[in-house]
Formats: structure tokens, sequence, C-alpha cells
């Protein structure tokens, strides 16, 4: 392995500044300890990162495991290692979040769930249920793939929610192209859950899109009208 001179060390220079004077393949570095036969770690960590296509450190939410282990010096422990700290920086935005949601608010419903689906590159629809106070009470997926409304019956939107006696539920997907701006698919959707939902009682409250850090609520929007 190619050595890093002493003063460009990235350890060395967390321990001496912090973590944030580090560069994004500085702190890849750190995290894969070690690089390979004729590369240094900073050389493998900047490898990683010229291989997410331009999209820098966020696109290390789109590899997958097998798209990691086919980059020339990343065996399963460095995948391992990444997908580690990948899933922990989602845990603790997700726990942030929870301090606050409000499950009356889109936004705040949709800050909560932003890194668990904002990355994502298929659509995935997950259907939150709620008890008579607005409580969270479960959550569940309900498909992942194309979110179409001839494929997604709202029997299978409301089995859980009877079987868990929820009285409203919000459904939600994300759109991976990052502009969450409804398609005619998921307005047509959204007006069937809603009739299926009056029928047997139980209310949707709002269908959120999730984009890259952004959203859209058909509730808001009056697409989704409430009563």
């Amino acid at each position: 392995m190619k050595k890093i001179p002493d003063m460009e060390r990235p350890y060395e220079k967390c321990l001496k500044s912090g973590a944030s004077v580090l560069s994004d393949a500085e702190l890849l570095a750190v995290i894969l300890r070690t690089g390979s036969r004729g590369e240094n770690v900073i050389e493998l960590a900047k490898k990683i990162l010229y291989h997410s296509g331009g999209s820098g450190i966020l696109a290390l939410h789109r590899f997958s495991m097998e798209q990691l282990i086919r980059i020339r010096g990343i065996g399963r422990v460095k995948a391992v290692q990444l997908f580690c700290i990948l899933e922990l920086s989602r845990r603790l935005s997700k726990a942030e979040a929870s301090k606050s949601v409000s499950f009356s608010s889109p936004a705040s419903i949709a800050d909560y769930y932003m890194e668990d689906l904002r990355h994502e590159s298929q659509e995935i629809m997950k259907l939150v249920l709620l008890n008579s106070k607005g409580r969270l009470i479960g959550e569940n997926e309900v498909s992942r793939g194309t979110v179409n409304a001839s494929i997604i019956t709202p029997r299978e939107i409301f089995i859980e929610a009877l079987q868990r006696q929820a009285v409203a539920v919000i459904v939600m997907h994300n759109h991976p192209s990052g502009d969450p701006a409804p398609s005619s698919e998921d307005i047509l959707l959204t007006e069937r859950i809603h009739k299926a939902g009056e029928i047997i009682g139980i209310e949707l409250l709002d269908h959120i899109i999730i984009g890259n850090n952004c959203y859209r609520s058909l509730r808001e929007e009056g697409i989704l009208q409430k009563g």
C-alpha cells in the first residue's frame, strides 16, 4: 500500500483539528482504514466517490453491496463497513426528526420519513397507521417498484389498517427522480384509496410524495379533500 505523509493522514488530522476539516474522501478513508495494493486509502476513497457518477458522497446511498464489491480494493468487509455507516446516519437523522414529528403536519411527516425514502432507486410505498388520537401505531411497506393504481389495490392498503384497528392512514411514496410532482397515476390511486376508506370507515388523511429533500402533499394541494 502506498503510504500517506504523516501530516496528510486523515486520522491524525481529525485528532488535531476535528472531523469537520476532513474532505469527503478523507472521511471515507477513516472508515475504510486501509487501502489496497498499489493505492493508499485516500486514493481508494476517491475512487469510490468517482464511481458515484459525479454525485459525490450523497450517491453512496444508491450503491448496492454488489456494486461496492465490484470496485477494486473494496471487499465484503469494507462494503459492510460502509453500509453500516450509511444505516447509522439514516437512523440518526430519523431519531432527530422523531423528537418533533406531528402526524397532522405534512412537512413534519415528510421530514421524519425523508431519509428512509429519498435515496431509494425504485418507488416504495409506505402506509402509516394512526389511532383515534392521531398517534402512530404502525407502519408497513405496501409495495416496492412502480406505484401504479392498476397494481396496488385498496384491499392491500386497508388490510393492515383493519388488523391494527387504525382509524386513519397516511400513504406515502418516493419519486427516485427527485421530483415529487404527483403523476396522474398517483392522483388516481389516491382517489381510489380515499373512496374505499370512506366505505369502511378509515380516513385517508394524506398522500405524501417524497422527492430529494422536498415533498408534495396531495391534501395541501387540494387534490385530496377532507371529509
